[in-house]
């Protein structure tokens, strides 16, 4: 996951879920679109459910849930506050929903 983040995103440092939009046209009905991939680190996962107290679970839910969210144009980092919480604040809808 270290030589992914840095290559890229030019950051060499573990992560723990990297989102690759999908430039391609993949052929979909009207109801489905390919957004793209999202890349879970197993062992940044367990080390933050542990860190956080909470499930492997749940924390696999909430990196999924945060990754899709990039998917859908959504970011945290370099843009405003109010632009970052959109972004957490629609995480944690889906979550809520999910009931993880």
């Amino acid at each position: 996951m270290r030589k992914l983040n840095y290559s890229y995103r030019g950051k060499d440092k573990v992560t723990d879920v990297l989102s690759f939009e999908e430039f391609n046209d993949i052929p979909t009905d009207d109801k489905q679109r390919f957004l793209g991939e999202v890349i879970i680190c197993p062992d940044q996962l367990k080390k933050q459910a542990k860190e956080y107290g909470v499930s492997i679970k749940a924390e696999t839910a909430r990196l999924l849930v945060h990754g899709l969210v990039h998917l859908m144009g959504y970011d945290h980092e370099n843009v405003s506050q109010k632009e970052e919480q959109k972004m957490v604040t629609l995480e944690q809808k889906i979550l809520v929903k999910l009931k993880v």
